[in-house]
């Protein structure tokens, strides 16, 4: 008990403290200056200090880095085709990897080593502290795509926390735990979970019922029969956490969740997942998360910010923050987004030095509405590049249409863009949407490059925006003089 006691304490000291440095770093600046450049100079520098100091809380797993932590000694080796697996696609390998994964809880750390060849799971790999799953080139684990296999735990489901069918790979409660390698993991869920959203609308409305009714999670249970797809990785309550270098396909839904989770490193993964709803990286009210060197090719969002739904989040009051997302390569429904289950609120996130891998619908999307409350506060995106797409930077207070009777705002400010282009924008390059309640306030726009856009810059409800350097449309170059074209004489 003290323990838990003492961590909740270094938690909410940390948070204050990055709070304190974002206010503090970020309060005073000229929102309005004569001095633009003095003003962005301003902006940058302090932009560096507040990321510098995240990204030095940021370790990742010590077990997927002996030199950082764990040493070879310490992190016993096991190779999976040594307990029993089989590589040939068809033969069950969930009893090996539990075999394995039981041992680490009694070992300072266990690798598992997992072969060229193709592993058969008949349900999802229940992680423990200390794991290391390494998937070498050529490696595949492929998943059976039906529901029995896959029992109801502890989760949450499109913000609302409840029971439901447990997520392929599934870490609750632990640390220091690693996926690795150049391997794939294979949702295989084309012909089951990839059908199930038509069918998932009543539960849908049964989960939102219940987290408005604030009904005991306990209570919440889904499962066989109410459609509700899992997600393919999920880590929950978790800490200490790297996922780097494999490829990802198939998923059944998200990709990976890191829910309620902290000190998380995701790092040159691949992917090619297409199907209904694959996000690729959501994070919610997670904390002290790089995300770099990603190349996405997703069905859906590829960064996906989130903090809870409604009633769940405004009562857990754990926002999202501290996130860090750079050297990414975007393809899919849209490139960084924040919300719209987000009402617990998102903070101190970096989108840094990106380009396209192909078309993005959106390139940069914060979507809330009067049914969500929250904030979002400190968003910097610096020196992203996209091609073609329907809008650039868009933000909405009234995502969907939803909640335009409700009374639960969202507080939208200090925002800070500084270097961002596209060759074309189908709609409209640069949108802010606040509402007269609350407005979206403390913007920032510099170097902003749009090759063309339907519209340029669309505005309402906004409060204290600057725009530096911008051109939608081509540059206008040196006026004209007065000619005989000009049929004024």
């Amino acid at each position: 008990m003290i323990l838990r006691i003492c961590n909740k304490l270094t938690r909410l000291g940390l948070s204050l403290f990055l709070c304190f440095l974002s206010h503090s770093a970020m309060a005073q600046l000229p929102i309005v200056s004569s001095q633009s450049e003095v003003c962005q100079q301003s902006i940058q520098k302090r932009r560096i200090a507040l990321r510098d100091s995240i990204l030095s809380c940021i370790s990742g797993a010590s077990i997927a880095n002996p030199l950082k932590g764990n040493s070879p000694k310490n992190v016993q080796e096991i190779n999976i085709l040594k307990m029993g697996a089989r590589n040939n696609g068809t033969y069950n390998c969930l009893p090996a990897f539990n075999k394995v994964i039981r041992r680490a809880s009694a070992k300072k750390g266990v690798k598992i080593i997992v072969p060229k060849g193709t592993y058969y799971l008949c349900g999802p790999i229940v992680l423990r502290s200390n794991v290391c799953i390494n998937l070498q080139e050529g490696a595949v684990l492929k998943f059976a795509p039906d529901a029995k296999y896959y029992p109801m735990v502890n989760t949450s489901w499109e913000g609302t926390f409840l029971y439901n069918h447990s997520p392929f790979i599934y870490g609750y409660q632990v640390e220091n735990v690693a996926i690795t390698g150049k391997g794939t993991i294979d949702g295989n869920a084309m012909t089951t979970f990839a059908t199930w959203r038509p069918k998932q609308k009543p539960a849908q409305l049964l989960s939102r019922q219940q987290n408005h009714e604030e009904v005991p999670i306990v209570q919440r249970k889904f499962g066989q029969g109410q459609w509700l797809r899992p997600q393919l990785i999920q880590l929950y309550q978790s800490k200490n956490i790297t996922l780097e270098g494999v490829k990802i396909i198939n998923s059944p839904f998200w990709c990976i969740h890191l829910l309620k989770s902290e000190n998380i490193i995701c790092r040159r993964l691949r992917y090619d997942a297409k199907l209904v709803n694959n996000d690729g990286i959501d994070p919610e009210m997670s904390r002290n998360i790089l995300i770099e060197d990603i190349h996405f090719n997703n069905g859906d969002d590829n960064v996906a910010i989130k903090s809870g739904r409604d009633n769940d989040g405004w009562h857990d009051a754990c926002p999202a923050e501290n996130i860090v997302i750079r050297n990414c390569h975007f393809k899919g429904l849209h490139a960084v987004v924040i919300g719209s289950e987000m009402s617990a609120g998102v903070r101190n996130v970096f989108v840094e030095n990106c380009d396209y891998a192909g078309y993005c619908k959106r390139g940069v999307f914060i979507k809330t509405n009067p049914d969500r409350g929250g904030f979002v506060s400190h968003l910097f995106v610096n020196n992203c590049k996209f091609d073609e797409v329907e809008d650039l930077f868009y933000v909405t207070s009234r995502y969907a249409g939803e909640g335009q009777e409700s009374m639960h705002f969202s507080t939208i400010e200090h925002l800070y863009v500084d270097g961002l282009s596209a060759r074309k924008v189908r709609a409209a390059a640069l949108v802010l949407q606040g509402t007269s309640a609350e407005p979206v306030q403390h913007v920032s726009f510099n170097a902003i490059e749009v090759g063309e856009a339907s519209t340029g810059i669309s505005f309402e409800n906004v409060k204290d925006v600057q725009l530096g350097e911008c051109h939608i449309g081509k540059p206008a170059g040196t006026p004209t003089q007065v000619s005989d074209k000009d049929k004024i004489f």
